[in-house]
């Protein structure tokens, strides 16, 4: 029978939750590396057992831990950056040496075919990729020197790339997000990037329709339909059909289109997963309910998942990174909260149950399903 594990960053240290394919009971591994802020936890797809993760403390500065074992135990790996504390070797945007400043890891992207390579988003916005592991990582730097980027802006968390999707039928094909910045992508491997916010509006910069600009909290995408994107923006729910060309609202029937997380059902690509948040200054869900709302026909149409959910004085919030899904043929989804809670749905949201509670404030929710 298959296994479900499910990778927790938290405030407070990494937690790994292991299931059988019924998942109806949960083991509980944690806190690795308590006390540290670890951002976002991912395994390789090209590798049962190889973990990557995020470790950052205020104190320490940022490390990369991988796991050659499922979680059991850990190495520390790329404990520093080649551009930590060498002033001058990158340039701002414009050409003026020093302004950009390394600060975390947001988010971890393996390769799909090899286990040694894997993706690191950066704050500041940057793209980086190790091809040994993590031992060692190279900048792609054709992203940060696309002329867009003295107009590239912080957003509340920082101007951080948080969001990496990879096609898995074009390897020179990357997608990526910046808050607030908006989406871009690359058709040869990173050489040179295309801003692709089209169809964008945001009213709170000067030109709501700029080229860049855009506060993206998240991307998704279903592997069998590469070129068929999901975003939650700051605001609004959309959805592009060629690949970032041009976007189209499909916030439909939300009851608010403001959230962070996105995801698609693993075998129904129409099929997506938001989490309502009522809104920028009140991160919490409308009327202290929280629902997960599905659409089985790629937007516009929003049902809301209750049952096992909290319905009242709920006050949490559900972070970009915090929601995922297993391959199951039941497909389960999965969410953390920033109250310490991860709900697990194992028949595709119809009904959910929290499978662990207390934990520190949830900042990642990945998912490995394993034969």
């Amino acid at each position: 029978m298959s296994e479900v594990r499910v990778l927790v960053g938290t405030r407070k240290g990494a937690f790994i939750l292991s299931s059988d394919g019924r998942r109806e009971k949960w083991d509980v591994s944690g806190p690795h590396f308590a006390g540290w802020e670890m951002y976002h936890l991912k395994g390789s797809p090209a590798d049962p057992n190889r973990i990557y993760a995020s470790q950052s403390s205020g104190w320490f500065g940022q490390l990369i831990q991988r796991s050659d074992d499922g979680g059991k135990t850990w190495n520390p790996v790329g404990n520093k950056f080649p551009y930590e504390g060498v002033p001058g070797t990158h340039q701002w945007y414009d050409g003026t040496p020093h302004p950009w400043e390394f600060k975390r890891v947001w988010h971890l992207e393996p390769s799909l075919t090899d286990p040694d390579t894997v993706y690191a988003g950066i704050e500041d916005a940057a793209l980086f990729r190790s091809s040994d592991g993590g031992a060692s990582w190279q900048e792609i730097s054709g992203l940060r020197g696309h002329g867009s980027g003295p107009r590239w802006q912080p957003g509340a968390g920082g101007m951080c790339l948080h969001s990496i999707l990879l096609d898995p039928g074009d390897p020179q094909r990357i997608f990526i997000a910046i808050s607030a910045a908006g989406a871009f992508r690359t058709d040869d491997g990173g050489a040179t990037w295309k801003p692709i916010n089209q169809g964008l509006r945001s009213q709170y910069i000067p030109d709501p329709a700029a080229e860049v600009g855009h506060c993206v909290h998240h991307i998704a995408m279903h592997p069998s339909r590469p070129s068929v994107l999901f975003m939650q923006k700051h605001w609004d729910v959309m959805r592009s059909d060629n690949a970032g060309e041009s976007w189209h609202e499909i916030s439909g029937n939300l009851p608010t289109d403001f959230g962070f997380a996105i995801d698609v059902h693993a075998h129904e690509p129409d099929t997506l997963y938001v989490v309502p948040i009522k809104s920028d200054s009140e991160h919490f869900p409308p009327e202290g309910k929280l629902r997960v709302y599905r659409s089985r026909s790629g937007g516009n149409e929003w049902e809301p998942l209750t049952k096992g959910l909290p319905q009242s004085n709920c006050y949490v919030n559900v972070l970009r990174d915090a929601m995922a899904v297993d391959q199951l043929d039941q497909c389960g989804v999965y969410f953390g909260t920033t109250g310490g809670q991860v709900y697990a749905s194992a028949n595709a949201g119809d009904s959910w149950t929290p499978i662990v509670h207390d934990l520190p404030a949830v900042l990642s929710v990945e998912v490995q399903t394993l034969p």
